[in-house]
């Protein structure tokens, strides 16, 4: 993955105070991109924007993907030539608690960010992120293609479904005439340093065992295609990068690692406690009357593998030893800037 190509480009980011947002943003700042980000406060405290300090090397308004005068504004302002659009409310268990507020987000969000592109001519490629859980689940043992139907079932999933739907009729209305290209990309599980969120595994972990606690897994045998998540901005980038060059290479884009690492929770949060050390473990806790989660999910990336020749990189042992890595160097109040710039660096040189 070569980065030059975005040196001294405009790029805009939703959603730039998460997890995968900040990443997005420091692999994009290293590169000598003009980057603004556009998102509500981070959603966690701590958080991996704020301990970075990624703020003095980009521009972050902090705004909502619902409002569209104030989102109108920063395109007009700005004027990007690349978009990523991440700002979403991400929580599976979340969203039963409030699904009004997610399908506003998710749903509207998209339609807004789509507008603000409409009218926006410089605009020449967008990157839609979405989620594996947009298809309609029949817990298979294979992996999912991009043309099987998407009907998510719980109010996230769904309301990333109708996300791809709106994107889709916005490529086919206002976007058939080649001067935007727009893809989706339908990411899998993603692990790596600095997600602090509730309800995610790794952040469990780390919570339990940075207390000397026993670390509790609702559902260890719920298979998922975990990845580092290097992976799926390494795909982003080059989806965006690809289609800007050459508007044929815009479509829907399933993102996730390889076969053999699509593995249970229960398996995920043996190797934390391998690589974690300390006499670390974790014990099996089912819930009842738990929110409904698929059991078994997989995606099938032959279309990026052969369409871009992408290739993931990281196993699901090495993801665990980098997201161990960087927990540990937070946890001891060290430079987790300058443990980001190393893990990427790792990662595009390795």
């Amino acid at each position: 993955m070569d980065l030059s190509f975005y040196k001294n480009k405009r790029v805009l980011v939703t959603g730039h105070t998460g997890f995968k947002g900040t990443w997005l943003c420091k692999m994009l700042v290293n590169a000598g991109v003009i980057v603004t980000g556009y998102s509500l406060e981070p959603p966690t405290d701590p958080n991996l924007f704020g301990i970075c300090g990624l703020e003095k090397s980009m521009t972050s308004v902090i705004a909502d993907i619902r409002d569209l005068e104030k989102l109108r504004s920063v395109f007009d302002e700005f004027q990007p030539e690349i978009v990523f659009h991440l700002a979403a409310q991400p929580i599976v268990r979340e969203s039963y608690k409030d699904p009004r507020y997610t399908y506003e987000t998710n749903v509207m969000g998209t339609v807004n960010l789509l507008e603000c592109v409409r009218l926006t001519p410089c605009v020449k490629s967008v990157l839609n992120v979405t989620t594996d859980k947009v298809y309609k689940n029949n817990e298979w043992c294979w992996g999912y293609r991009e043309d099987e139907p998407l009907d998510g079932f719980d109010p996230y999933s769904n309301s990333k479904s109708c996300s791809e739907l709106v994107t889709h009729s916005y490529i086919n209305s206002f976007f058939a005439d080649g001067q935007t290209a727009v893809s989706t990309a339908r990411a899998g599980n993603v692990i790596g340093g600095g997600d602090f969120a509730s309800d995610r595994i790794i952040p469990d972990c780390v919570r339990a065992v940075s207390e000397n606690k026993e670390i509790i897994v609702r559902n260890p045998y719920s298979t998922r295609p975990y990845q580092h998540v290097l992976e799926p901005l390494s795909a982003y980038l080059l989806i965006a990068q690809k289609q800007y060059e050459n508007k044929k290479y815009s479509g829907f884009y399933n993102v996730g690692p390889d076969e053999c690492d699509c593995v249970q929770t229960g398996q995920l949060v043996e190797l934390f406690c391998k690589h974690w050390g300390e006499n670390s473990s974790w014990k099996n806790v089912s819930e009842e009357n738990a929110p409904h989660e698929a059991n078994f999910l997989k995606l099938d990336c032959s279309k990026i593998k052969s369409i871009l020749n992408w290739q993931p990189k990281w196993h699901i042992d090495e993801c665990m030893k980098y997201t161990t890595r960087f927990y540990k160097v937070w946890l001891a109040g060290e430079d987790v800037s300058v443990e980001m710039d190393w893990e990427i660096k790792e990662f595009l040189e390795g």
